[in-house]
Protein backbone atom coordinates (compact mmCIF):
# COMPACT_ATOMS: atom_id res chain seq x y z
CA UNK A 1 0.00 0.00 0.00
CA UNK A 2 1.42 3.27 -0.94
CA UNK A 3 2.43 5.35 1.74
CA UNK A 4 1.18 8.93 3.59
CA UNK A 5 1.99 11.94 1.68
CA UNK A 6 3.99 12.97 5.09
CA UNK A 7 6.34 10.38 4.78
CA UNK A 8 9.63 9.21 2.73
CA UNK A 9 9.56 8.81 0.02
CA UNK A 10 7.03 11.16 -1.73
CA UNK A 11 6.20 9.65 -5.01
CA UNK A 12 3.97 11.65 -7.23
CA UNK A 13 2.62 10.45 -10.20
CA UNK A 14 1.41 12.61 -13.11
CA UNK A 15 -0.93 11.30 -15.56
CA UNK A 16 -0.33 12.16 -18.36
CA UNK A 17 3.03 13.50 -19.82
CA UNK A 18 1.30 16.18 -22.00
CA UNK A 19 2.91 19.92 -22.02
CA UNK A 20 0.90 20.95 -18.62
CA UNK A 21 1.84 17.40 -17.37
CA UNK A 22 5.22 16.36 -17.87
CA UNK A 23 6.08 20.66 -16.99
CA UNK A 24 4.75 19.99 -13.43
CA UNK A 25 6.13 16.36 -13.33
CA UNK A 26 9.61 18.14 -14.10
CA UNK A 27 9.13 20.70 -11.75
CA UNK A 28 8.70 18.60 -9.03
CA UNK A 29 11.48 16.41 -9.80
CA UNK A 30 13.52 19.62 -9.50
CA UNK A 31 12.11 20.00 -6.31
CA UNK A 32 12.73 16.37 -4.96
CA UNK A 33 9.83 14.64 -5.54
CA UNK A 34 10.17 10.90 -7.06
CA UNK A 35 7.88 11.58 -9.86
CA UNK A 36 6.35 8.81 -11.89
CA UNK A 37 3.90 7.76 -14.89
CA UNK A 38 2.70 5.29 -16.88
CA UNK A 39 3.48 5.33 -20.69
CA UNK A 40 1.16 2.22 -21.80
CA UNK A 41 -0.15 2.82 -24.83
CA UNK A 42 0.88 6.30 -24.81
CA UNK A 43 2.42 8.06 -28.05
CA UNK A 44 5.67 8.29 -29.07
CA UNK A 45 5.29 12.55 -28.16
CA UNK A 46 4.49 11.65 -24.59
CA UNK A 47 7.13 8.73 -23.70
CA UNK A 48 9.80 11.85 -25.44
CA UNK A 49 8.14 14.53 -22.68
CA UNK A 50 7.99 11.83 -19.75
CA UNK A 51 12.01 11.17 -20.71
CA UNK A 52 12.62 15.41 -20.90
CA UNK A 53 11.32 15.82 -17.86
CA UNK A 54 12.70 12.93 -15.89
CA UNK A 55 9.47 10.72 -14.91
CA UNK A 56 9.77 6.86 -14.13
CA UNK A 57 7.35 4.32 -16.18
CA UNK A 58 6.02 2.13 -13.79
CA UNK A 59 4.27 0.30 -16.61
CA UNK A 60 1.23 -0.56 -15.44
CA UNK A 61 -1.47 1.64 -13.46
CA UNK A 62 -1.65 -1.04 -10.89
CA UNK A 63 2.37 -0.85 -9.75
CA UNK A 64 1.54 2.89 -10.28
CA UNK A 65 -1.09 3.09 -7.78
CA UNK A 66 1.19 0.96 -5.36
CA UNK A 67 3.98 3.58 -5.48
CA UNK A 68 2.36 6.79 -5.26
CA UNK A 69 1.67 9.03 -2.68
CA UNK A 70 -0.65 11.31 -4.78
CA UNK A 71 -2.11 10.99 -8.13
CA UNK A 72 -2.18 14.31 -10.36
CA UNK A 73 -4.92 13.45 -13.32
CA UNK A 74 -3.32 16.01 -15.88
CA UNK A 75 -4.92 15.08 -19.68
CA UNK A 76 -7.65 16.46 -21.90
CA UNK A 77 -10.86 16.58 -19.91
CA UNK A 78 -13.27 14.13 -22.02
CA UNK A 79 -10.77 11.15 -20.39
CA UNK A 80 -11.03 12.86 -16.85
CA UNK A 81 -13.58 10.64 -15.90
CA UNK A 82 -12.44 7.41 -17.49
CA UNK A 83 -9.20 7.55 -16.42
CA UNK A 84 -10.46 7.77 -12.70
CA UNK A 85 -12.21 4.45 -13.44
CA UNK A 86 -8.99 2.61 -14.74
CA UNK A 87 -7.09 3.58 -11.61
CA UNK A 88 -10.30 2.49 -9.11
CA UNK A 89 -9.88 -0.68 -10.71
CA UNK A 90 -6.39 -0.41 -10.00
CA UNK A 91 -6.80 0.44 -6.37
CA UNK A 92 -9.03 -2.11 -6.00
CA UNK A 93 -7.17 -4.71 -7.38
CA UNK A 94 -4.03 -3.58 -5.58
CA UNK A 95 -5.54 -2.36 -1.91
CA UNK A 96 -3.39 0.65 -2.47
CA UNK A 97 -5.60 3.68 -2.24
CA UNK A 98 -3.47 7.21 -2.95
CA UNK A 99 -4.90 11.02 -2.76
CA UNK A 100 -6.10 11.61 -6.02
CA UNK A 101 -6.43 15.43 -7.76
CA UNK A 102 -8.03 15.52 -10.90
CA UNK A 103 -6.47 18.83 -12.22
CA UNK A 104 -8.50 18.63 -15.54
CA UNK A 105 -10.63 21.71 -17.04
CA UNK A 106 -14.04 19.71 -16.33
CA UNK A 107 -17.19 20.95 -15.73
CA UNK A 108 -18.13 20.37 -11.66
CA UNK A 109 -20.54 17.95 -12.68
CA UNK A 110 -17.83 16.07 -13.97
CA UNK A 111 -15.30 16.66 -11.23
CA UNK A 112 -18.14 15.56 -9.01
CA UNK A 113 -18.52 12.25 -11.49
CA UNK A 114 -14.93 11.62 -10.77
CA UNK A 115 -14.69 11.68 -6.80
CA UNK A 116 -17.55 9.54 -6.97
CA UNK A 117 -15.57 6.94 -8.87
CA UNK A 118 -12.86 7.44 -6.50
CA UNK A 119 -14.46 7.61 -3.23
CA UNK A 120 -16.23 4.21 -3.87
CA UNK A 121 -12.46 2.95 -4.66
CA UNK A 122 -11.73 3.96 -1.00
CA UNK A 123 -9.48 7.06 -2.11
CA UNK A 124 -9.29 10.60 -1.14
CA UNK A 125 -10.13 13.15 -3.92
CA UNK A 126 -9.12 16.76 -4.80
CA UNK A 127 -11.04 19.09 -7.13
CA UNK A 128 -8.22 21.12 -8.77
CA UNK A 129 -8.36 23.84 -11.57
CA UNK A 130 -4.89 24.86 -13.01
CA UNK A 131 -4.75 28.52 -14.39
CA UNK A 132 -1.65 29.52 -16.37
CA UNK A 133 1.23 27.58 -18.54
CA UNK A 134 3.05 25.01 -17.79
CA UNK A 135 6.16 25.49 -15.01
CA UNK A 136 9.30 27.29 -15.86
CA UNK A 137 7.57 29.54 -18.32
CA UNK A 138 6.90 32.97 -16.99
CA UNK A 139 5.11 32.73 -13.08
CA UNK A 140 3.94 29.44 -13.38
CA UNK A 141 0.60 28.05 -12.90
CA UNK A 142 -2.09 28.55 -10.44
CA UNK A 143 -3.38 24.77 -9.00
CA UNK A 144 -6.73 25.88 -7.56
CA UNK A 145 -7.89 23.17 -5.37
CA UNK A 146 -11.06 22.28 -3.22
CA UNK A 147 -11.89 19.74 -1.27
CA UNK A 148 -12.42 18.39 2.24
CA UNK A 149 -9.10 18.08 2.79
CA UNK A 150 -6.43 19.66 0.54
CA UNK A 151 -3.21 19.66 2.47
CA UNK A 152 -1.14 16.93 0.11
CA UNK A 153 -1.62 19.12 -2.79
CA UNK A 154 -0.98 22.40 -0.76
CA UNK A 155 2.21 20.38 0.43
CA UNK A 156 3.50 21.21 -3.34
CA UNK A 157 2.93 24.73 -2.97
CA UNK A 158 6.43 26.61 -4.07
CA UNK A 159 7.73 23.61 -5.64
CA UNK A 160 7.23 25.23 -9.60
CA UNK A 161 3.48 25.46 -9.10
CA UNK A 162 1.49 27.95 -6.59
CA UNK A 163 -1.61 26.10 -4.86
CA UNK A 164 -4.26 27.89 -4.00
CA UNK A 165 -7.04 26.21 -1.55
CA UNK A 166 -10.66 27.41 -1.89
CA UNK A 167 -13.08 25.43 -0.02
CA UNK A 168 -13.95 22.53 0.84
CA UNK A 169 -16.76 21.78 -1.36
CA UNK A 170 -15.67 19.39 -4.40
CA UNK A 171 -16.61 21.48 -7.95
CA UNK A 172 -15.31 24.99 -6.20
CA UNK A 173 -12.30 24.73 -7.83
CA UNK A 174 -13.42 23.34 -11.55
CA UNK A 175 -15.89 26.05 -11.54
CA UNK A 176 -13.38 28.55 -11.02
CA UNK A 177 -11.38 26.59 -14.30
CA UNK A 178 -14.65 26.69 -16.64
CA UNK A 179 -15.61 30.36 -15.87
CA UNK A 180 -11.68 31.59 -16.34
CA UNK A 181 -10.85 29.69 -19.48
CA UNK A 182 -14.77 30.91 -20.57
CA UNK A 183 -12.88 33.87 -21.07
CA UNK A 184 -9.28 33.00 -22.42
CA UNK A 185 -10.26 30.71 -24.80
CA UNK A 186 -13.72 31.77 -25.43
CA UNK A 187 -11.74 34.95 -26.59
CA UNK A 188 -9.74 33.34 -28.50
CA UNK A 189 -12.45 31.53 -30.80
CA UNK A 190 -14.25 35.03 -30.77
CA UNK A 191 -11.31 36.35 -32.64
CA UNK A 192 -11.03 33.65 -35.00
CA UNK A 193 -14.68 33.27 -35.69
CA UNK A 194 -14.58 37.64 -36.72
CA UNK A 195 -11.78 37.40 -38.49
CA UNK A 196 -13.07 34.14 -40.54
CA UNK A 197 -16.39 36.58 -41.36
CA UNK A 198 -14.57 39.05 -42.64
CA UNK A 199 -12.17 36.95 -45.01
CA UNK A 200 -15.34 35.38 -46.67
CA UNK A 201 -16.81 38.69 -46.81
CA UNK A 202 -14.12 40.16 -48.62
CA UNK A 203 -12.88 43.20 -46.06
CA UNK A 204 -10.09 41.40 -44.40
CA UNK A 205 -7.31 43.62 -44.81
CA UNK A 206 -10.12 46.74 -44.06
CA UNK A 207 -10.85 45.52 -40.87
CA UNK A 208 -7.24 44.69 -39.93
CA UNK A 209 -6.14 48.28 -41.30
CA UNK A 210 -8.94 49.45 -38.31
CA UNK A 211 -7.79 47.26 -36.40
CA UNK A 212 -4.09 48.51 -36.52
CA UNK A 213 -5.62 51.78 -36.16
CA UNK A 214 -8.28 51.49 -33.10
CA UNK A 215 -7.81 48.16 -31.87
CA UNK A 216 -3.70 47.63 -31.85
CA UNK A 217 -3.39 45.89 -29.00
CA UNK A 218 -6.50 43.47 -29.76
CA UNK A 219 -4.50 42.85 -32.75
CA UNK A 220 -1.28 42.06 -31.37
CA UNK A 221 -2.82 39.43 -29.57
CA UNK A 222 -4.50 37.73 -32.72
CA UNK A 223 -1.87 37.79 -34.68
CA UNK A 224 0.44 36.29 -31.96
CA UNK A 225 -2.25 34.02 -30.88
CA UNK A 226 -4.06 32.33 -33.68
CA UNK A 227 -1.39 30.76 -36.00
CA UNK A 228 -1.04 28.94 -32.53
CA UNK A 229 -4.32 27.76 -31.99
CA UNK A 230 -4.85 24.54 -34.27
CA UNK A 231 -1.96 22.30 -32.40
CA UNK A 232 -4.59 22.42 -29.03
CA UNK A 233 -7.83 22.73 -31.03
CA UNK A 234 -9.09 19.36 -31.33
CA UNK A 235 -8.07 18.71 -27.44
CA UNK A 236 -9.57 22.07 -26.06
CA UNK A 237 -13.17 21.16 -28.09
CA UNK A 238 -14.10 18.87 -25.14
CA UNK A 239 -12.95 22.06 -22.60
CA UNK A 240 -15.35 24.19 -24.51
CA UNK A 241 -18.36 21.69 -24.35
CA UNK A 242 -17.48 21.34 -20.67
CA UNK A 243 -17.66 25.19 -20.04
CA UNK A 244 -21.49 25.01 -21.95
CA UNK A 245 -21.92 22.39 -19.19
CA UNK A 246 -21.16 24.65 -16.54
CA UNK A 247 -22.83 27.38 -17.77
CA UNK A 248 -26.31 25.27 -18.39
CA UNK A 249 -25.94 24.15 -14.67
CA UNK A 250 -26.37 26.99 -13.21
CA UNK A 251 -28.73 28.80 -15.86
CA UNK A 252 -26.73 31.12 -18.00
CA UNK A 253 -26.59 30.33 -22.28
CA UNK A 254 -24.08 27.81 -22.60
CA UNK A 255 -24.26 28.62 -26.61
CA UNK A 256 -21.22 31.08 -26.72
CA UNK A 257 -19.00 27.89 -25.17
CA UNK A 258 -20.89 25.52 -27.92
CA UNK A 259 -20.05 28.04 -30.81
CA UNK A 260 -16.83 28.22 -29.34
CA UNK A 261 -16.49 24.04 -29.34
CA UNK A 262 -17.26 24.35 -33.20
CA UNK A 263 -14.30 27.19 -33.87
CA UNK A 264 -12.42 24.06 -32.50
CA UNK A 265 -13.35 21.87 -34.54
CA UNK A 266 -12.90 24.08 -37.51
CA UNK A 267 -9.24 24.48 -36.63
CA UNK A 268 -8.84 21.13 -35.87
CA UNK A 269 -9.07 20.05 -39.17
CA UNK A 270 -6.29 22.15 -40.61
CA UNK A 271 -3.14 20.22 -41.42
CA UNK A 272 -1.41 22.62 -38.75
CA UNK A 273 -3.11 20.62 -36.14
CA UNK A 274 -1.02 17.78 -36.86
CA UNK A 275 1.69 20.27 -35.23
CA UNK A 276 2.69 19.91 -31.71
CA UNK A 277 3.54 22.78 -28.90
CA UNK A 278 7.14 21.98 -29.52
CA UNK A 279 6.71 21.87 -33.57
CA UNK A 280 4.68 24.98 -34.33
CA UNK A 281 5.56 26.93 -37.21
CA UNK A 282 6.70 30.25 -35.68
CA UNK A 283 6.76 32.15 -38.84
CA UNK A 284 2.93 30.94 -39.74
CA UNK A 285 0.80 34.45 -40.40
CA UNK A 286 -2.59 35.51 -38.77
CA UNK A 287 -3.82 35.22 -42.88
CA UNK A 288 -2.56 31.79 -43.59
CA UNK A 289 -4.15 30.53 -40.76
CA UNK A 290 -7.43 31.79 -41.77
CA UNK A 291 -7.04 30.33 -45.15
CA UNK A 292 -6.65 27.00 -44.38
CA UNK A 293 -9.28 27.20 -41.92
CA UNK A 294 -11.57 28.68 -44.73
CA UNK A 295 -10.92 25.60 -46.82
CA UNK A 296 -13.27 23.87 -44.32
CA UNK A 297 -16.08 25.64 -43.85
CA UNK A 298 -19.45 24.12 -44.94
CA UNK A 299 -20.76 25.26 -48.24
CA UNK A 300 -23.28 28.23 -48.50
CA UNK A 301 -26.38 27.48 -50.16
Amino acid sequence: MAAPLDTEPKTIAVLMPGDMGHGVGRALGEHGYDVVTCLAGRSDNSRNLARVAGMRDTGSFNELVQQANLILSILPPASAVGLAKDIAIAMTETGAKPVYADCNAISPATAREAAGVISKAGAQFIDCGIIGGAPGRGVGPRFYVSGVDTAPMEALDGKGIKVVPIGEEIGRASALKMTYAGLTKGTWTLHTAVLLAARQSGVLDELLDEFAFSQAQTLAAMQARLPRLPADSARWVGEMEEIAATFTDVGVSPGFHEGAAEMFKLLAQTPFAEETRQTIDATRTLEETLTACATHLPPID
